[in-house]
């Protein structure tokens, strides 16, 4: 009887147990509906997905790739040419064996851009030799366009040869006056006495001979060292040729003011008594003359001058300035 009874309890505490197990699950299955929903309804438009589960190892890769791709490309950017060059020999050497000095770059036909100006510098360029242009001679004319071609510098130190070396001046010249209010010569610093000169300059370029017309701004020593075989021709401002014409009128009109005088004295003696009437009759004529005068200038205005525009002031001002 006892025993009956423990098999009838047990069997009873098995089904009991069961059921509160079915009921148990149900409660979770509907809390998990619930939190699906909740998070379906609360989920934003830009917000990713959840993953429960581990990612797959090639996506996995596929990341770790692209992260390491982004800092390579970060690194090589913020290098420059020479130690990038630096990084893919020594990567190379490391993966495929080599040496160092196979690499090394000999320098000895290496170029700076100074050197390409040389080898293409053009005193004058014609249209001829704009024709075929690479950027070598690119080069060589955009240094061209900025030198300045009113007056050059000389190199007088082979005169007595007939030997002379002309150069367009550069900005720092302009500045500083160099060849224009101060001596051309490249040696020499000198500032008072300057005289311009016009001269007619041969040289070879590229195998072609050239002439060209500069102007110099020279001081009398450097003026002697450039006319030191045949004189050049020397330019002159308006202003000086015109003193320069007045002072040769001058001189003439003095010269033949003596010679008169020396000639009325000559016959100074022998015209005495008619020299005292024309005297009389010459005090007449100035009277007569004075008062002819004085009426002129009340009949109307005076008569009107030609006055000079602001440009032709403006060039006459330049034309001195640059003489």
């Amino acid at each position: 009887m006892g025993h009956h009874n423990l098999e009838k309890m047990h069997g009873h505490g098995g089904y009991d147990s069961d059921f509160s197990d079915d009921e148990h699950c149900g409660e979770s299955s509907k809390r998990k509906k619930r939190t699906v929903e909740d998070d379906l309804l609360l989920k934003k438009p830009f917000q990713k997905e959840k993953h429960g589960k581990v990612v797959h190892k090639q996506v996995a890769a596929e990341l770790l790739d692209r992260e390491e791709a982004k800092n390579r490309r970060f690194h090589l950017i913020a290098m420059d040419a020479y130690q990038r060059h630096t990084k893919f020999v020594n990567d190379y050497i490391l993966y495929y064996g080599g040496k160092k000095e196979d690499f090394r770059r000999l320098g000895e036909n290496d170029k700076t851009d100074m050197d390409v100006i040389r080898e293409n510098h053009r005193f004058l360029w014609n249209e001829e030799d704009e024709m075929d242009m690479n950027w070598e001679k690119r080069l060589a004319k955009k240094y061209y366009d900025k030198l300045f071609k009113e007056y050059c510098i000389a190199d007088l130190s082979r005169y007595k040869e007939n030997k002379f070396g002309f150069r367009w001046r550069i900005e720092k010249e302009v500045i500083s006056g160099k060849g224009q209010f101060c001596c051309g010569n490249k040696s020499c610093d000198k500032k008072e006495g300057l005289k311009s000169w016009e001269v007619n300059f041969g040289y070879t370029e590229h195998g072609e001979k050239r002439n060209a017309l500069v102007k110099l701004r020279l001081c009398q020593e450097c003026s002697f060292k450039l006319n030191f075989h045949h004189r050049r021709k020397e330019i002159k401002s308006k202003k000086r040729k015109d003193k320069a014409e007045k002072d040769s009128e001058e001189s003439t009109h003095k010269k033949s003011r003596l010679s008169s005088v020396e000639e009325t004295s000559k016959t100074k003696d022998k015209a005495h008594s008619s020299s005292v009437k024309s005297e009389n009759s010459v005090n007449r004529n100035s009277d007569e003359e004075e008062s002819a005068s004085e009426s002129e200038l009340w009949k109307g205005p005076l008569p009107e001058t030609d006055e000079k525009s602001q440009e032709e002031e403006f060039d006459e001002y330049f034309q001195d300035l640059f003489l």
